[in-house]
């Protein structure tokens, strides 16, 4: 329970720190010539810290998640409305604080009081919350988040955000700053403890020894396999060559997963700490970020954050007047799923096709452009500069045996509240699903979740209370993967969720190796065939009753000989759905049915001859003609020529097609 307080002290805005050499660079620029006197400096940061206001403060979340939800045009109301009363205020954005459900958010803050953070604030909202906040006064219950608990004066009967539910069981340590602070704002992430981490590392420490205190913290990587970084580190560093390299594998292919995304946008200084830490500790001078370029306000953030870092003397040569020399540049991905598997994504850097390459050798031996390398993904590189100034023992004060520190995921799906959590490895899913996400929307009973992307599987209801483990969610058909987690309801078909994994990794295979190339597409195949009717005329694989035994023999094939880990995860989902959800494949096989009436082409679609009106719409609009009718008469469907598309039930405006 202490390690929990403690966790939870850290998400809240801290205590001014001690005096550190590096806030001389606060209210300078460029290579801060000289040093600031203590006045200014404690000016300075008391005003960075939002400690001491003069006007008030208003932050908008402008994470991809806030601006999709209009908080671009929020933030022009409360432009406006300021402007039209000639009112004084600082308006700043800052990233998603993970309660993406709750978009458009804002947060408020009046000289002497608390930070309330207001919820689904659209722009027609602004004028009364602004109304009443200014004037000290809270508007309705239902816009408020909760307010921070920061030390000011607080607002009475306003909860604290961190009781909220979602909040609640939470441990921000990665997530710390996301939402709080201005992304694109050096000297803000610096005020809050910023680049510490890698000035202990620089001063306190010889790689050889980051190395080890990254490997004693327990930290794994939080990209997929959960392979153990400082040991990682140890290979790369103990092979010899002239240059070696850090790779920031940016590029979060999965299906339902954007937490990579999310810290980039709202936290991008500390990876650049996180990626200086680790280039000192390999010995790499150069490092790469690659970021998809369908997330291009992640790209513009850290890009403008390795612009300010290299301006302040914290990339570049002679780092905080050290000998190491370090620098980053970002290299933009086409969005190729396969890319996120380490060795494809190091061709594609090197300009490349994205196509995996055969292992040994390992990267960490021979990576990009023949050299050793070292690639991390983002997360596990942000968990760095927190490693580095509170200590292995620190984090390994949260976690399991074999797993320590914490984990994000991204909750998306059926489920109540979206958003991105951080807890402690080894919380259940259930507490996952269940609180902090609030159980399934609209009061649906929960059916799974799936962990992992389509390298994952999926967890049903009788496993909730599986801890969130590396190990130990391997023993369920599932794994911890880059940290999606998309929760379905009673109304998904689980041989549906199979098949939409298995299109959407047979597309975006690579088709370097038989198995994946060939073997997937046959499971997709397979998988067409039983959620559809069986026809006379289409011809069918093989006979559906045989279908079920060799999708498992199939999976075995792909899994045992595809040449990267993609393909070799590939039957994943269809393996954990068949392992879990045996009678709905049963009832697709053998009865052509299903049971959650997802699957419409094994739907049976009749029209009432009381409710028809005889509109001929849905004659006109089906595809093979197998509704018959005149006007003003009631219509039939010829079930021999139906091909259950649904067009009917989807077109017509009585209610008179049901489906069964």
């Amino acid at each position: 329970m202490a390690a929990a307080a403690e966790a939870l002290r850290c998400w809240i805005p801290q205590p001014p720190l001690a005096p550190h050499p590096l806030d001389n660079l606060l209210g300078g620029g460029i290579r801060h010539q000289g040093r600031i006197s203590d006045g200014e400096r404690a000016e300075r940061l008391a005003r960075l810290r939002r400690e001491r206001l003069d006007v008030p403060l208003i932050c908008v979340g402008a994470g991809s998640c806030g601006l999709g939800a209009g908080a671009g045009k929020t933030k022009a109301a409360i432009q406006a409305y300021l402007k039209q009363r000639n009112l004084l205020a600082e308006v700043v954005e800052v990233g998603c604080i993970g309660m993406c459900v709750a978009e458009p958010l804002i947060d408020v803050q009046i000289p002497n009081r608390s930070r309330v953070s207001f919820q689904r604030i659209t722009e027609d909202k602004v004028p009364a919350l602004l109304d009443a906040v200014l004037n000290g006064r809270m508007p309705a219950a239902g816009d408020i988040l909760g307010q921070f608990r920061d030390g000011h004066g607080a607002w009475e009967q306003v909860p604290f955000l961190e009781e909220h539910p979602f909040f609640a069981p939470q441990t921000r340590w990665v997530m710390a700053n996301c939402g709080l602070l201005q992304p694109e704002q050096i000297e803000e992430y610096l005020a809050h403890g910023g680049y510490r981490g890698l000035a202990k590392a620089l001063g306190e420490h010889t790689p050889d020894q980051v190395c080890e205190l990254v490997e004693r913290s327990g930290l794994r990587g939080r990209g997929g396999a959960g392979f153990p970084t400082g040991t990682k580190w140890k290979f790369a560093r103990q092979t010899a060559s002239d240059v070696k390299y850090l790779v920031c594998n940016a590029d979060e292919g999965d299906p339902g997963a954007f937490m990579n995304r999310a810290l980039m946008e709202g936290d991008p200084h500390r990876l650049v700490e996180g990626m200086a830490i680790a280039g000192y500790a390999i010995g790499a001078n150069k490092a790469f970020v690659y970021v998809r370029a369908e997330k291009p306000l992640a790209g513009k953030r850290i890009r403008h954050a390795i612009q300010q870092a290299r301006a302040y003397g914290l990339l570049g040569s002679g780092i905080m007047g050290s000998t190491f020399a370090f620098d980053i540049e970002v290299r933009m991905g086409a969005g190729a799923f396969v890319c996120g598997e380490e060795t494809a994504l190091l061709n594609s850097i090197e300009g490349k096709r994205g196509m995996p390459r055969p292992r040994p050798p390992f990267p960490a031996v021979k990576g990009v452009f023949g050299k050793p390398t070292v690639i991390n993904n983002v997360e596990t590189l942000s968990n760095l500069p927190f490693i580095l100034e509170r200590g292995a023992d620190f984090f390994r004060t949260i976690g399991t045996d074999a797993s320590k520190g914490t984990k994000i995921f991204a909750l998306s799906g059926k489920v109540a509240r979206t958003g991105l959590v951080e807890v402690a490895v080894g919380t259940s899913v259930r507490r996952v699903v269940m609180e902090v996400g609030g159980g399934c929307a609209d009061g649906k009973a929960f059916k799974a979740v799936q962990l992992g992307g389509p390298s994952g599987g999926c967890i049903p209801q009788s496993q909730l209370d599986t801890p969130i483990d590396y190990d130990t969610l391997r023993a369920v058909g599932a794994i911890m993967g880059s940290g999606g987690m998309v929760v379905m309801d009673e109304n998904t078909c689980m041989v549906d969720v199979a098949k939409f994994f298995m299109d959407f990794i047979q597309r975006e295979s690579c088709g370097k190796c038989t198995p994946c190339r060939e073997g997937t597409r046959r499971m997709l195949e397979f998988l067409q065939t039983i959620t559809s009717k069986p026809r006379g005329a289409i011809p069918t694989v093989m006979p559906r009753e045989q279908i079920v035994p060799y999708l498992h023999r199939l999976a075995g094939t792909i899994r045992d000989a595809s040449l990267c880990g993609l393909g070799q995860t590939a039957p994943n989902p269809v393996l954990s759905t068949l392992r879990w959800f045996a009678d709905e494949y049963q009832a697709h096989v053998a009865e052509g049915r299903c049971p959650a009436g997802v699957c419409r082409e094994l739907l049976t679609f009749t029209i009432s001859a009381t409710a028809c009106k005889g509109c001929t719409v849905c004659g006109k609009k089906c595809p093979v003609g197998a509704i018959r009718g005149t006007s003003k008469q009631p219509h039939e469907i010829n079930q021999a020529l139906c091909i259950g598309c649904g067009t009917c039930l989807d077109v017509c405006k009585f209610s008179a097609v049901s489906a069964s």
